[in-house]
């Protein structure tokens, strides 16, 4: 695994030190609660045109489902009742596709693309056979099916609230409507055979204005809860399988350990080939003038033999810090705990291991583990000023837990493109987590959560 140097400026996606400005002018400003905002922000309005927009196009979905699965199904003694199922399938993947559009556009919900039909031979028999066994479009026709009374549900609480509420809110605009053109005092509050009750006067008028502007704000939350349920339908039935899901990510983590391993060994081949291999080479040729002079100057020889023993101790040295930036043979020999004090050892601030496994993990997780924090060691001794540094590594259950800490400028960010970017991808291909916490001035806390796998 290679161990990339990377710098709180450039690697770690540095942000400022402790005097820049890190807020923005606009969040600084003072602005009106959130409860305030809600009514009239656009993210409501789009919720609540989702919403209205659900009813008419359940209906048309459930009219097209269950007209197309009833005749299907009666046809079924007949060969006509398999194209007619199949096309009934296939209309409902359509209808989940502008589904998917709907809810990308309006509230904001990426759902990927489902797998596409396998047909293993070409034909509409092949398509047929393809649609009517792709667990996708059966749960495109079960989404078409419950879509429709979750959308009358949802259509009837979000209408009467967001109706009421805004008719309550201005009824200090319109009351004198009743008077005027109803033959009444206001809006009827209770009435039956023998009095009536109407809000009519300024205090009833300013109740009623207060009453609805309670339900203008609550309206929102109400339709964002309803909207809710529509992206947990829409992301469990109308998206990827949880299988096809998990083949992709295994492709892309796949991708990244090839990626890995490639640029590990051209790390390896390039210090290799500008490290030792060179001075085996100038080696080569001193020890071959040494033997020319053997007999001509043997003083001269013996120099030069001295200066090539010196520089195979070099190359010597260079093959060790080779070998264990590919694996240290103590991490084989004596696990996380003796590899780990040996890397905080070459450390150029102080730092406190301590190592609370009860056996230890596979020997890939164990090496993924040592050159984590070999690497982000690696960043605090060169580019976070600080003074101290802890690593602590235990085991939560199923899971290898390691947190690096020190009390240095901070600042470090993933999501800035950075070394730490990279070695987030590197845990990710094995199930792995990375996160961050590194504020502007310090400290910073990076914690890596990985799979056993004893």
């Amino acid at each position: 695994m290679a161990t990339e140097s990377t710098e709180y400026g450039q690697g770690y996606g540095y942000r400022g030190g402790p005097g820049s400005r890190g807020t923005d002018a606009g969040e600084r400003r003072r602005r009106l609660p959130t409860a305030l905002r809600a009514p009239v922000e656009a993210r409501s309005w789009r919720e609540l045109g989702y919403v209205m927009l659900s009813l008419p196009l359940g209906i048309i979905m459930f009219t097209f489902a269950v007209t197309m699965v009833s005749l299907g199904a009666g046809l079924l003694v007949t060969f006509l009742g398999i194209p007619v199922l199949a096309a009934g399938l296939a209309g409902c993947r359509g209808f989940g596709a502008l589904e998917r559009a709907r809810a990308r556009g309006l509230l904001g919900a990426e759902v990927a693309e489902p797998e596409p039909l396998r047909m293993k031979k070409r034909g509409a028999g092949a398509w047929m056979g393809a649609m009517l066994k792709s667990g996708t479009s059966w749960r495109h026709l079960l989404y078409t099916v419950i879509q429709f009374p979750w959308s009358v549900f949802s259509f009837v609480v979000a209408f009467a609230f967001w109706s009421y509420g805004w008719l309550m809110l201005t009824y200090p605009l319109w009351f004198w409507l009743f008077p005027m053109y109803g033959g009444q005092g206001g809006l009827q509050l209770y009435g039956d055979g023998t009095h009536s009750v109407y809000l009519d006067n300024p205090f009833e008028i300013a109740v009623t204005a207060v009453v609805g502007l309670l339900f203008t704000m609550a309206t929102p939350w109400i339709v964002r809860a309803l909207t809710t349920v529509d992206r947990l339908m829409v992301h469990g039935l109308l998206g990827p399988s949880r299988l096809a899901t998990r083949v992709v990510e295994l492709e892309s983590d796949r991708g990244v350990v090839v990626d890995t391993a490639a640029a590990d060994l051209r790390r390896i081949e390039r210090d290799l080939h500008d490290g030792a291999q060179a001075r085996l080479v100038a080696l080569a040729m001193d020890l071959g003038l040494a033997k020319e002079k053997l007999t001509e100057d043997p003083q001269a020889a013996a120099r030069m033999v001295d200066e090539a023993h010196g520089e195979v101790k070099t190359a010597l040295q260079e093959l060790r810090d080779l070998a264990r930036g590919i694996h240290p043979a103590v991490l084989t020999d004596r696990g996380l705990d003796a590899a780990l004090s040996a890397v905080a050892s070459r450390c150029t601030v102080p730092v406190q291991v301590e190592v609370d496994l009860p056996a230890r993990p596979a020997p890939a997780i164990e090496g993924i583990a040592y050159f984590t924090v070999s690497e982000l060691l690696q960043n605090i001794s060169k580019h976070s000023r600080a003074t101290r540094a802890t690593v602590d590594v235990w085991r939560v259950e199923n899971r290898l837990m390691l947190q690096v800490t020190d009390n240095g400028m901070g600042g470090a960010d993933v999501s800035a493109g950075s070394g730490l970017a990279g070695l987030a991808e590197r845990l990710d291909a094995v199930d792995g987590i990375l996160v961050v916490d590194s504020p502007v001035a310090g400290p910073t806390r990076v914690t890596a959560e990985l799979p056993w796998r004893g």
